[in-house]
């Protein structure tokens, strides 16, 4: 059985076979838990895995120490080429899982020919449960966030993302590093005359947190730079594109920006945040984020992790919600996209809703989604009208957020001009005797700091 140690050595292993197990608990419905086992299904496909089997179990709650009844239990490992049960106690007594009322009269454990390798389990396991189902099926076990962190980890580009990565890795397996025999070895030496000594596993723990330690100060360091690099874009407009992880918005990024960000149809193909100015370029410049995907049970210790680029959505004088209009499942994606703004303190902020990938919807099924949305934008990479009706929108709503001044810049001050120029829309000029005199409009921020400067 493969070591915990190489869970996220999974993508270099193609064309694995995974089985998805399910728990449904009594307050989730059918369709819910099919959605979930979709969504899961996709992260698992976009790291190389064939889903070979779906298994869902009914249970009252998730802390039984095997997870799954005894009847589901063996079902499993019909497929993994396990026996379904695991060892325990100092007579070495059995235990398949106790059995439900929508199990199966329970088989004689006779190994089955392996048709998995894996087993992705669509909820976040305690390590105890993760080591148990490892034991009863002869195969490694992945729980929910194991996955999302493979992907995370095969998606990240910037040096913060992977900082990050790198600490949200070791919190989620330093848990499980007891539950890891290839490190219960004991070293000698370090305790003195008669002392034990320190264990591999105290070693290896040691070694944990000291990388834990040197991550969260490197990371410092990074965030302080990105920090530094926002707070003097602090006075600019900005607009954010966020929603549910593969609603194109890295395609619309690409269009609004003409940056040449990375693009694919999979779940979080985008990590870390990327900040260009739209084009044709606008006087202020008003610039463009786009940011991480969100995702149903996301688990908040990766949401937390990332905390970069869900800076720029909480700072955003504009948020665009972009929503895959070919998606049945959109409305609630859009629930789950809500529900994380309000978490990470953007709930405020104002929204405008991007109805994309039209193109890909019937003509009758986007009067709907219209009517059901109707100050929703139509938007679609393939159509350019689209696209400029977008960025004129943009355009528009940061527009309506300047005020007009008029601004004397005295002679010895005229070095802020070009300053000015940038930051301002700058409607007159005219040269008088003491300076120049502007006639402007820009944020109200941007004005106040501007008087204090020539005061």
């Amino acid at each position: 059985m493969p070591s915990p140690n190489d869970r996220h050595h999974a993508t270099e292993r193609p064309q694995r076979r995974a089985m998805l197990v399910s728990v449904q608990l009594p307050d989730v419905p059918d369709a819910e838990v099919t959605i979930s086992l979709d969504e899961l299904e996709h992260l698992c496909k976009g790291l190389g895995l064939t889903v070979v089997h779906r298994l869902t179990q009914k249970r009252p709650n998730l802390t039984a120490a095997l997870l799954l009844g005894g009847g589901k239990l063996h079902e499993a490992a019909s497929w993994t080429g396990g026996t379904g049960e695991i060892h325990v106690g100092p007579r070495n007594k059995t235990h398949g899982g106790k059995k439900d009322k929508d199990d199966n009269e329970l088989p004689e454990p006779t190994p089955e020919p392996r048709r998995a390798d894996l087993v992705v389990v669509d909820t976040e396991l305690v390590p105890g449960q993760q080591r148990n189902l490892e034991r009863a099926l002869g195969v490694e076990v992945l729980d929910r966030t194991g996955i999302i962190l493979l992907v995370f980890e095969a998606r990240a580009r910037t040096r913060e993302a992977r900082l990050e990565l790198e600490l949200a890795r070791l919190l989620y397996d330093t848990p499980r590093l007891r539950d890891d025999d290839s490190i219960a070895d004991r070293e000698g030496g370090g305790g003195g005359r008669g002392g034990r000594g320190h264990t591999n596993l105290e070693l290896a723990k040691q070694r944990t947190r000291d990388r834990t330690a040197a991550l969260r100060k490197e990371l410092e360091t990074v965030r302080a730079t990105e920090d530094s690099r926002r707070a003097r874009r602090t006075d600019q407009a900005r607009v954010a594109l966020v929603g549910y992880t593969n609603s194109g918005k890295s395609s619309l990024m690409r269009v609004l920006t003409g940056s040449e960000v990375y693009v694919q149809d999979a779940l979080f193909a985008t990590l870390g945040t990327t900040v260009r100015a739209l084009q044709p370029e606008t006087t202020p410049r008003i610039l463009v984020a786009d940011t991480v995907g969100f995702l149903r049970n996301l688990p908040h210790g990766l949401v937390a992790s990332f905390r970069s680029t869900l800076e720029e959505a909480r700072e955003a004088g504009l948020l665009l919600i972009v929503l895959d209009a070919s998606d049945p499942e959109m409305p609630a994606h859009l629930a789950v996209t809500r529900q994380v703004l309000a978490e990470i303190g953007a709930g405020d902020i104002p929204v405008q809703l991007l109805l994309h990938k039209t193109d890909r919807v019937e003509p009758a099924a986007l009067q709907q989604l219209s009517a059901q949305f109707p100050d929703a934008l139509r938007t679609s990479t393939r159509d350019p009208d689209t696209m400029q009706a977008l960025r004129q929108a943009i355009v528009d709503y940061f527009d309506s957020q300047m005020a007009a001044a008029q601004v004397d810049v005295p002679y010895a001050k005229l070095a802020m001009l070009g300053e000015i120029r940038a930051a301002t829309r700058v409607l007159e000029e005219t040269y008088h005797g003491e300076g120049v005199r502007l006639m402007l409009r820009a944020p109200a921020s941007v004005l106040e700091k501007l008087r204090r400067t020539l005061r």
